[in-house]
């Protein structure tokens, strides 16, 4: 079992900055991407940004050049850093995890995060 532990949300205006933290613990010996999603009211669940354990990333296209992913492997911890947030990108973000063996994927609880305008 992976439990999570995200913090980081909150409320900021257009412009501003967040970051988010998620912290894995418990049987993290196979995990293996770990990544960040969203979902706004409304909408699907999306994917952020996901960083492998070599660090490699991928972005969605609205988030490049202005969400940055990273990972502390030692802490077994992922950040995400956004800058120039938007109105649009108010939403949900949970934390998401892939573990090897066993094969599973584990989710945070979530953290909101509001942009006004």
């Amino acid at each position: 079992q992976v439990q999570l532990v995200e913090s980081g949300g909150g409320l900021v205006q257009a412009g501003g900055s967040l970051r988010l933290s998620c912290a894995a613990s418990g049987s993290t010996s196979s995990i293996h991407v770990m990544a960040w999603y969203r979902q706004a009211p409304g909408k699907q669940r999306e994917l952020v940004a996901s960083i492998s354990p070599g660090g490699s990333t991928n972005y969605a296209d609205s988030m490049k050049g202005r969400f940055t992913i990273s990972r502390d492997n030692a802490k077994m911890t992922i950040y995400l850093q956004m800058d120039r947030l938007k109105p649009e990108d108010t939403a949900v973000y949970y934390c998401n995890v892939g573990s090897l063996v066993p094969p599973y994927v584990y989710w945070g609880q979530g953290t909101q995060v509001t942009v006004s305008s």
